[in-house]
């Protein structure tokens, strides 16, 4: 496996740990792996120095909030060109998550949370549709998310 190659097995145990556990204490962490806490510091410190680490997230139910639609959108864009302008559009639309930049049918694919059907229409209608660039979109509505997990690192 290729690494960077500032990082080395610690740091791997460490991002490990984290992976599954993002709540852990660094003193609990360096107690699991065998180094001081100092170390896990000064470990995840050059972690975001290298943009390796990026923060960390909250993981929301948001069906449980009242969000009960996520709809992936393919979207096809007139030019190419207009894709920075369109991502920075989209960026403005708090229901917006996830956008990539892709290869193969469309030029953008995109998820989005919404409360309702009549909640993404109006996402939809009012909001992205109305995106420069944008010449049309396909909708798919998620029924259910049954894997959501972050890459297991081998080390």
């Amino acid at each position: 496996m290729a690494l960077h190659s500032e990082i080395d097995s610690v740091d791997l145990k460490i991002l490990t740990e984290l992976i599954e556990d993002a709540s852990l204490p660094y003193t609990e962490i360096a107690k699991k792996i065998g180094v001081s806490g100092g170390t896990i510091h000064v470990r995840m410190k050059k972690m975001e120095d290298l943009g390796i680490v990026k923060g960390s997230h909250l993981e929301i139910n948001y069906t449980r909030l009242g969000y009960d639609i996520t709809a992936f959108l393919g979207i096809y864009l007139d030019k190419s060109e207009f894709y920075d302008k369109a991502v920075d559009d989209l960026r403005k639309i708090p229901e917006v998550v996830n956008v990539h930049y892709t290869t193969g049918n469309y030029s953008m694919f995109v998820k989005i949370i919404c409360r309702d059907t009549q909640h993404l229409r109006e996402v939809l209608h009012d909001k992205i549709q109305k995106v420069y660039g944008i010449q049309r979109t396909e909708t798919s509505i998620s029924l259910e998310e049954s894997i959501n997990r972050t890459l297991v690192l081998e080390h």
